[in-house]
């Protein structure tokens, strides 16, 4: 598979500029993931007319219904190039979705925050509709923060898009309830508003996903409460008005300090309280036993950056060791860090977030995004193991990516 296109891209809204406007209001008030360079010929269009194409049929000789069954076992990348009726097909509700990147932006002139998702088989920036945020809103910035960016977090479970906490202009927490952008819904992607978070509104917790639900551990409140930084819960996306459900409490609150990664893997939620290789503590969570265990010793001496796991991969557990650049996968079963690869592009990495058989690593400060193609086939060549495929996707002009996560691609309107 070839790398995507690199050149810089402008947000771009799948109906009209107008979505883009709306998603500026945020400051006052994810089949395998196709990270394939977009053939040229792929954009070319076809010269039938919009009444033409909404006429013609998918497939001469079928109705539509068996055509999509044909069709669906087809790579994304070559129905787009095909013809228009085909590429209206890949962003039906009722279609099999291939894989996308979705960011939370950080704008480079004022520090506005927007989301945007990416189309690898476009190979384009899609600005995701605004959420509807309460009044006063989350910040990514702070004056007395000037080299800190204050963490708006969010999740991916159960194929959508989950904000869970963040920080108010005051230093309060800014959800009280989290907000679910479902990407495939029917007849446009939308934002819901989920039910109460337990006890209180929180920021600086740990929040994660695990097995399609979302987990949310620690925290502080508009003052530290033992109670809150010691509490846990999860909740379902996929049925709204659930509520959530309380965990056993912690320990002890050491998970109030910063935003942490919660990641799943093996039937356990996995999480450490401070990144880089200095002093840190880590706690899992079984999720049969229900009860919080210690860390593995080697699993926390090796948690030196961002994390994220794949379901597709086992639930397999990558970090990237942000002093080294090197992308690491542990093994339960030895307690030990595994390299997979080591490059300079990975230095420094900010966020990350893997899906589909690759592990999509925030890197230059938010300007870029390295792919990783993480898949055994892609590895090896013949009798050898090679080093993974890597290449960038560049961010929207003018913005930072903060945060990212591979969902299925979003709807768009007839």
């Amino acid at each position: 598979m070839a790398a995507p296109a690199l050149a810089k891209r402008p947000c771009s809204s799948p109906s009209s500029s107008a979505s883009c406007r709306e998603a500026k209001r945020l400051r006052p008030a994810a089949a395998p993931v196709a990270m394939e360079r977009h053939d040229a010929a792929a954009a070319a269009e076809v010269s039938t007319t919009t009444s033409q194409s909404q006429s013609q049929p998918l497939l001469p000789g079928l109705p539509d219904h068996l055509a999509q069954l044909c069709l669906s076992t087809l790579p994304p990348s070559l129905m787009h190039a095909v013809c228009r009726p085909w590429r209206r097909l890949l962003y039906a509700p009722s279609f099999p979705p291939f894989l996308s990147l979705y960011a939370l932006l950080e704008d480079a002139g004022d520090g506005g925050a927007s989301f945007a998702a990416y189309d690898p088989i476009a190979a384009r920036w899609d600005c995701l509709p605004a959420p509807p945020m309460p009044s006063p809103p989350p910040t990514l910035c702070h004056p007395s923060f000037l080299s800190r960016r204050l963490p708006l977090q969010s999740v991916a479970a159960a194929g959508q898009l989950v904000l869970v906490a963040g920080s108010t202009q005051s230093l309060h927490p800014a959800l009280c309830r989290p907000l679910v952008f479902d990407p495939t819904a029917a007849p446009a992607p939308r934002w819901q508003v989920g039910p109460r978070v337990p006890l209180a509104p929180r920021r600086w917790c740990a929040a994660g996903a695990a097995r399609g639900r979302v987990f949310v551990a620690g925290g502080v409140g508009a003052g530290y409460d033992l109670a809150v930084a010691r509490s846990g819960a999860t909740w379902d996306p996929a049925t709204p008005s659930a509520p959530w459900e309380p965990l056993p409490p912690l320990r002890d609150g050491r998970f109030s300090r910063d935003a942490a990664e919660a990641v799943c893997s093996g039937g356990k939620v996995c999480m450490v309280n401070l990144r880089g290789s200095g002093a840190k503590e880590g706690a899992v969570f079984d999720l049969v036993a229900g009860r919080w265990e210690d860390m593995p010793p080697g699993m926390l001496a090796g948690w030196k950056g961002p994390a994220a796991a794949s379901p597709d991969s086992g639930d397999t557990i990558f970090v990237v060791d942000e002093e080294r650049g090197a992308l690491n996968t542990y093994d339960w079963g030895s307690d030990r860090w595994t390299t997979v690869t080591e490059a300079e592009r990975l230095k420094g990495a900010a966020e990350m977030a893997a899906g589909g058989g690759r592990v999509c690593v925030v890197s230059h400060g938010g300007a870029k995004v390295v792919v990783v193609d993480v898949t055994p086939k892609a590895r090896t060549r013949g009798s050898t193991t090679a080093p993974p495929r890597m290449w960038e996707v560049e961010a929207p002009a003018g913005r930072w990516v903060v945060s990212l996560h591979v969902l299925p691609r979003m709807t768009r309107p007839e």
